[in-house]
């Protein structure tokens, strides 16, 4: 996909393949389609191309087609809660329409993708994580299986957040996704805890055949409330996702998060041998020594859209 959305070479991009090689052209808008034919992520297809199409020539859309509930990915419903209005605030929008939705193994949902580009990103600054005010989610079933599956993920997870949380309100909805908008069978929850800075926390968890409905809520909840924990600005999820946009962005970027994971160390440490970009990070020494949070700072290289 990349390499046909800026006319690129690439050598090696086959299964099997330790080593590939890869020669960019121009990053061109227009319509572009990427199909994994299996229940790879149409969210991780957008994340590859999203700082891509940013820095294209025109308007691009992109038509990703796999799983978009799928297990090793953010679900597509943490791109639409918690990815996009964060990501937005690097000064772009886009716009993510679910047409189909996939699960494993077969896959075959569908979403379309929308973006304008930029001349240039905006850096961020997400340190200040202030109180929850609201707590929300979904939990879905698609395919065979019936709602009361939907309902005790519901109700199991909004049990367990009330042990932690009690004065707010846990509005998570049951849904059967309609059949014309799901393909094949899965299940699932995700819920969302926004705060009084706009910070956005997530948890969320899949059903697979064997596993308990209540399991599955209470794996959501417990992560929610993980996250919510550290006292960091993001939750471990959105860490690492940040930080190709701060590396891109044109000034210093700051994000206080919890302890910092793998992912967030090797999406570092390529962004800083692919850009001019310079990140350090440091621990919070903050009035709390309980919280284990830190601070990502990154001076970032100001890509120019040339084409703008």
């Amino acid at each position: 996909m990349i390499r046909d959305l800026c006319d690129g070479q690439l050598d090696g991009g086959e299964i099997g393949s330790t080593e590939i090689t890869f020669t960019p052209g121009k990053i061109k808008g227009g319509t572009h389609i990427a199909d994994t034919k299996t229940a790879g992520s149409v969210c991780l297809l957008m994340q590859v191309a999203m700082p891509c199409v940013l820095f294209a020539a025109s308007p691009s859309e992109l038509r990703l087609k796999g799983g978009t509930n799928a297990e090793m990915a953010p679900q597509i419903d943490y791109t639409v809660l918690v990815f996009k209005p964060i990501i937005e605030k690097f000064n772009l929008t886009f716009d993510c329409d679910i047409k189909r939705r996939g699960y494993y193994p077969q896959g075959g949902g569908e979403v379309i993708v929308r973006m304008t580009p930029v001349k240039q990103l905006s850096p961020i600054n997400l340190t200040e994580r202030g109180t929850v005010t609201k707590i929300h989610g979904r939990a879905f079933v698609a395919g065979a299986l019936p709602i009361k599956l939907a309902k005790d993920m519901a109700s199991a997870a909004v049990r367990c957040i009330r042990k932690e949380i009690r004065d707010l309100y846990v509005n998570i909805q049951p849904v059967r996704e309609p059949d014309n908008q799901a393909f094949g069978t899965g299940s699932g929850i995700i819920i969302v805890a926004e705060t009084s800075t706009g910070c956005l926390f997530a948890g969320s968890s899949l059903g697979k055949r064997g596993k308990n409905s209540d399991r599955v809520g209470i794996e959501a909840a417990e992560m929610l409330l993980g996250n919510l924990r550290h006292g960091g600005a993001v939750d471990d999820y959105l860490q690492d996702q940040l930080i190709i946009f701060m590396a891109l962005a044109n000034g210093v970027s700051r994000v206080k998060s919890g302890p910092i994971t793998l992912h967030t160390q090797t999406a570092i440490h390529f962004a800083e041998q692919l850009t001019k970009a310079k990140f350090t990070v440091t621990k919070s020494e903050d009035e709390d020594s309980t919280k284990d949070t830190y601070f990502i700072e990154c001076q970032g290289m100001g890509m120019i859209n040339s084409s703008l």
